[in-house]
């Protein structure tokens, strides 16, 4: 069976990490045997140049008919004054897609340890995900602005509640079985449904543990002590702000990778990083997180396991090897950091 995915090259250095991505793709797809066929659209700020629209009609049609997207990154400071921006195109996508659950692993390479902005030992054993709810909540209410007074409501409905809790508990099962869900019950309405859905849906996965934390000592107990986070699963304002809190953890945005999950169709893949449009084509970026994406792809998505994990050891193979690129210390370009994991899978 023959694979479709869409890559969403996009702007800044995307194509350099999106090509790069690739290339590790085709190498363990030899030694798998994954079948694959791949389709190339404008997204973002190439969107804009090439249709008008950040999220061209062709491009979206396309990503509905995929089995899975990647995405590598966009944004670029031309468009920061334009009417429309190449950001809004990734939420139109996310809206036309259905992608209601943004998956974000948390983990500390040993080789990177140094970069943490936390000591040594409270960065020991951190190997947690972050679940976000996308589609529901603040974001997504109605926003009043008057002349001296403002007002965003806060919508969720028990389904938008259930369907996160159920892929955080099914994310527990095939790791260390339990799950944080973070909230602010204390005070918001919202919050109180929040919390009696998760104990419901905790219910049906007896062999995971639920605990709860209000959202303000979740923060601290991320800066504290992070190795006592398996899933952590949370609405989207809390999650947007926690899951950037603990991208802060490894040191480096450029090894972080992330999946968007739809209720019934494609997910998408992708860096948790910017476009970085000021190293844009000196081929310098950093390409782990667009690999580890790749990786992210063939386990979700494609139930490849061996694969992925061929991928994550390579990655943590070349960095234990000193094979670093610039943001992380070392001098190796996009195209060497490229070059040694595919060597190591």
């Amino acid at each position: 069976m023959t694979h479709k995915i869409v890559t969403l090259a996009g702007d800044g250095i995307g194509p350099e990490i999106m090509a790069a991505g690739l290339q590790v793709l085709e190498a363990v797809a030899e030694k798998i045997d994954f079948d694959y066929a791949l389709e190339a659209k404008a997204f973002g700020g190439a969107g804009i140049d090439a249709a008008g629209h950040p999220l061209p009609q062709d491009t979206l049609d396309a990503a509905k008919e995929a089995d899975a997207i990647l995405l590598a990154a966009i944004g670029s400071p031309q468009y920061d004054n334009a009417p429309v921006r190449p950001e809004q195109g990734l939420l139109a996508i996310r809206k036309e897609l259905n992608l209601f659950a943004n998956i974000r692993p948390v983990k500390i390479f040993d080789a990177l340890k140094h970069l943490s902005p936390l000591k040594a030992e409270r960065i020991e054993g951190v190997d947690f995900v972050v679940v976000r709810e996308l589609t529901g909540g603040i974001y997504f209410g109605d926003h009043i602005l008057e002349v001296d007074k403002a007002r965003d409501i806060n919508d969720y409905s028990a389904e938008e509640i259930r369907r996160i809790m159920v892929k955080a508990f099914e994310i527990a099962q095939g790791r260390g079985k339990k799950v944080t869900s973070i909230d602010k019950q204390n005070v918001l309405a919202t919050s109180k449904l929040w919390r009696q859905v998760a104990d419901e849906v905790a219910k049906d996965y007896p062999d995971v543990t639920l605990e709860h934390q209000l959202v303000d000592s979740a923060a601290m107990i991320m800066i504290t002590n992070p190795a006592r986070f398996d899933v952590v699963v949370t609405e989207n304002l809390f999650g947007d702000i926690l899951s950037d809190e603990s991208s802060v953890l490894p040191g480096t945005l450029g090894v972080m990778p992330s999946a968007s999950h739809s209720a019934d169709g494609p997910s998408l893949y992708e860096p948790i990083h910017g476009s970085a449009p000021d190293i844009a084509g000196q081929g310098v970026a950093n390409p782990i997180s667009m690999i580890l994406s790749v990786a992210m792809m063939l386990r979700d998505s494609f139930g490849e396991n061996a694969g992925a994990a061929m991928i994550e050891k390579a990655v943590d193979a070349t960095l234990a090897a000193g094979v670093l690129t610039r943001d992380i210390g070392g001098t190796a370009s996009t195209a060497e950091m490229t070059a040694a994991i595919i060597a190591n899978l």
